[in-house]
């Protein structure tokens, strides 16, 4: 199925949100909770799969099986301008970074992401399931196994914590990052999980004990804040709130009239 051809617009900088903007009948699919606003004109409608348009039961079946693998809901959203104007919908990513948008025909009409990058694309890209070729990403590599992939030749748009890193790997080249750090990968690029090989530092440093290994040539997008990271900060700001301000503690709170 050829995808729909949408224009865009971002909005913002560490809290962007996309703006397309849909010809009469143009339709664009996106995750469940994604959409920010919407202009009068646009209908809204769950679809069971994936979004490629799969005809028949078992298509669709075979769709949404796909999602439920990589942990995401069984159903999208689809959203068409059904008005006689062009109609504007956007979307928003629900912690903050940057939008990353894609043309799949630019990089083979395949794109391999973490199951949780995809954000929203064109009607008729398809959201599949990329298995990791070796079991050890599976076991050690945290996020690395069960990736989604972005099939199609339309317009996607992924979603990254912080700030977003493109890099263009050489043939042979060879670059390793922590496996929640990896955004989205060109087809080409040769992705494996390797022990970091010296455990006091893996236990001691901060780091984990495994690193993702990716080897040109291709194209890699990188995320320098993960959602995980993010999450364990706010919780541990969270605890040390209650003694923050004073080294009295409860005496400093009350003191300070926080009661």
């Amino acid at each position: 199925m050829k995808a729909h051809e949408i224009e865009y617009q971002l909005f913002g900088d560490d809290m962007q949100f996309v703006e397309v903007a849909l010809d009469p009948g143009e339709s664009v699919v996106a995750e469940a909770g994604a959409m920010m606003m919407m202009e009068e004109g646009i209908e809204m409608e769950t679809i069971f799969g994936d979004g490629a348009g799969q005809k028949g039961l078992f298509g669709k079946l075979i769709g949404a099986g796909k999602r439920m693998v990589t942990g995401e809901s069984l159903f999208m959203t689809v959203f068409t301008n059904t008005s006689g104007q062009k109609r504007h919908v956007s979307f928003a990513a629900s912690y903050p970074g940057k939008i990353v948008p894609v043309d799949l025909r630019e990089y083979g009409e395949k794109i391999i992401c973490q199951k949780d990058a995809f954000l929203c694309a064109a009607k008729g890209v398809s959201v599949g399931v990329e298995f990791t070729k070796k079991l050890g990403a599976g076991f050690f590599g945290g996020e690395g196994f069960i990736m989604q992939k972005l099939e199609g030749d339309g317009l996607a748009f992924m979603h990254a914590g912080g700030t977003i890193y493109k890099r263009e790997l050489q043939p042979g080249e060879r670059l390793r990052v922590d496996t929640g750090c990896l955004v989205a990968m060109t087809k080409d690029v040769h992705y494996d999980i390797q022990f970091v090989g010296n455990v006091k530092t893996a236990l001691f440093g901060g780091e984990g004990l495994f690193f993702a290994t990716l080897s040109g040539p291709g194209t890699v997008w990188i995320q320098s804040l993960t959602l995980s990271r993010l999450a364990q900060r706010i919780a541990g700001a969270g605890g040390v709130r209650q003694e923050e301000g004073s080294i009295l503690g409860g005496i400093g709170r009350l003191l300070d009239g926080n009661d």
